[in-house]
């Protein structure tokens, strides 16, 4: 299955729902306001958010339409302009490469979202490229995470620095990135405890791993990654509304696509905080994780290739 394919089958659901969706307010051959009002709704319902929303109507409302052709297409069409249109910019393939020295990326959200599956599946790619990785198993509240961490360290052998479940988690990320500055690791990815966004004192523990980090290497972290869950919907606006007081969020990453019918989700994320888009999780398989392309995602939204 190639690039596209994946894409494409990933995000079957969202695009069947919004396909779907556009041909039962379209049954004539021109748009009126009722229609534009109609077509406004349902992309907001659909989770594309009140903003882009709007400007999508915008857009629709200016265009001349060929009667001769299929109007949903033609709205597609210029759904997928938009969509590439936005979030080009929010490409980030940089974050992948061969580093010339040591990246700190400390991997956020909360819990159940797929944080330690995907710390796994960046490594791997991260791997790939050329880097040489450590990571940190600083979810020590679960003796799981813990386990499940070592195993994808094991599974792509790269090194992994742990503790015991109910020790400190800044502790551990401190020699984490200590064994990363005495060996010459390029790539420390942190993994952190699944964070409720509206628990004080687990949000103190989150940035307390962070200034540790600090002591060490006043660049870090370099990276801030938050991790969230397609199926969440509108949830993952105040997540990342939260997180980012907290540390300043450099990317995300969407996890679950492949199992909901809200991908529109990631177009309201796009254009409310324009926050690089680091990669997109669009099934269980180790490879299913994919560095994030405007062009693949528009493609695969809106099935026009």
């Amino acid at each position: 299955m190639n690039i596209f394919d994946k894409f494409r089958f990933g995000f079957k659901k969202s695009a069947y729902a919004l396909t779907e969706g556009l041909k039962e307010i379209i049954v004539k051959k021109e748009i009126d306001d009722k229609n534009l009002d109609k077509i406004e709704e349902f992309l907001i319902q659909s989770d594309v958010g009140v903003e882009a929303a709007s400007e999508i109507r915008d857009i629709i409302s200016k265009k001349k339409v060929d009667p001769n052709k299929d109007l949903s297409m033609e709205i597609n069409f210029i759904l997928k302009e938009y969509i590439i249109s936005l979030m080009k910019p929010l490409e980030s393939t940089k974050f992948f490469k061969k580093k010339d020295k040591l990246n700190t990326t400390l991997i956020s959200g909360v819990n159940g979202v797929g944080k330690t599956t995907s710390i796994g599946k960046i490594s791997k790619i991260l791997k790939s490229n050329g880097n040489k990785v450590i990571l940190a198993a600083s979810d020590t509240f679960r003796a799981a995470a813990i386990e499940q961490l070592e195993n994808w360290a094991n599974k792509i052998d790269v090194k992994i620095i742990k503790s015991s479940q109910g020790s400190d988690p800044a502790s551990v990320a401190y020699k984490a990135i200590e064994e990363a500055l005495k060996n010459n690791f390029n790539q420390l990815l942190i993994d952190t405890a699944g964070r409720l966004q509206n628990k004080k004192n687990l949000m103190e523990e989150y940035k307390k791993i962070a200034n540790v980090t600090k002591k060490i290497d006043p660049d870090a972290p370099n990276d801030v990654i938050l991790i969230l869950d397609a199926t969440s919907g509108q949830n993952v606006i105040n997540q990342v509304e939260e997180f980012n007081k907290i540390i300043p969020i450099t990317g995300i990453i969407m996890t679950k696509l492949d199992g909901t019918a809200k991908g529109g989700i990631l177009l309201a994320l796009a254009r409310k905080y324009k926050l690089p888009i680091i990669a997109l999780g669009l099934g269980e398989k180790e490879d299913d994780l994919q560095i994030f392309s405007a062009q693949q995602f528009a493609d695969a939204f809106t099935q026009i290739n």
